[in-house]
């Protein structure tokens, strides 16, 4: 077995694509077939569900990438020098918005208890985000959670903690000038299988919350993106309070309905378990701090 192998198999991992993987290893795409294939026959064992799109990993994948991770990054470290020695990861999957307001003082705290170590973040939806961690590919989960929206992931498997608060807030320039339409706000919405938009629609059946018309949908899902079309007065949106603290302080944007409250949460598999995993388990569960 070759130490490239183990590199091309953990891009694919992360990929999901053998055309993107093979750009990123500056290989043709034949050759680089060639050599996960040359992979698993050393292994004995499929890595790969090819029937699938994008490619998925098997559950001897899955099993297998956590060892890869590993044996690279000791091989990676040796080639510093026999002395060195390689920094823990801690590789999170985070949904757009808490990768902003919310991991970076977060990664703080831990680093402030558990001492040295890198970080990984791979900011994405919250399906991509729980698929993500389904297949092992990072050893947490950072998610917005609320009883109204199912997490499909089995408590058996995947445990959480509850790391922080935050809400959603129905949001608008102070003088409106998009259009009403029978006396109803103009609605910016998420993407309606992403979690803001699942829990938006909660929002908008609470009591007191404003009647709106559909005026714009956002299917990147990011509340970043819907937060600056607000600002832009194109209508209201209900948007994270962490993300628009400075705007509602300063008047930019004023509150025009009830806030809905959403956990933080951070899961990890119960089946993946190594000494610094554990450390950063313990240092998370010691509190929580309020996003800023």
């Amino acid at each position: 077995m070759e130490h490239k192998w183990l590199e091309d198999f953990l891009i694919l991992a992360e990929t999901r694509s053998f055309s993107r993987a093979a750009e990123l290893r500056h290989v043709t795409q034949s050759a680089f077939s060639r050599r996960i294939q040359a992979l698993e026959l050393w292994l004995g064992a499929p890595l790969l569900d090819r029937s699938s799109y994008p490619v998925a990993l098997t559950p001897e994948g899955r099993h297998f990438r956590e060892t890869a991770e590993e044996v690279v990054r000791l091989l990676n470290a040796q080639r510093h020098g026999p002395d060195s020695k390689p920094l823990p990861v801690i590789t999170t999957a985070a949904l757009h918005t808490l990768s902003i307001t919310f991991f970076p003082h977060w990664l703080a705290g831990i680093r402030d208890r558990i001492g040295p170590c890198t970080s990984k973040v791979m900011s994405d939806n919250f399906l991509i985000c729980i698929q993500t961690l389904i297949e092992g590919g990072y050893d947490f989960l950072m998610t917005y959670a609320h009883p109204s929206v199912p997490i499909p992931l089995d408590p058996a498997r995947f445990v959480h903690l509850v790391i922080g608060q935050d809400s959603l807030l129905p949001v608008s320039v102070p003088n409106l000038k998009a259009p009403l339409l029978d006396g109803r706000l103009p609605l910016l919405q998420y993407s309606r299988g992403s979690f803001l938009g699942l829990i938006t629609a909660q929002a908008q059946r609470q009591e007191g919350a404003p009647a709106t018309y559909l005026a714009h949908t956002n299917e990147n899902s990011m509340a970043e993106a819907l937060k600056y079309m607000v600002l832009a007065g194109h209508g209201m949106a209900w948007l994270p309070r962490s993300l628009i603290v400075d705007e509602v302080a300063s008047g930019r944007l004023i509150v025009v309905g009830p806030e809905l409250q959403m956990e933080i949460r951070l899961y990890r598999s119960a089946e993946r378990s190594r000494r610094f995993l554990d450390q950063v388990w313990q240092a998370a569960a010691q509190g929580y701090a309020k996003p800023a």
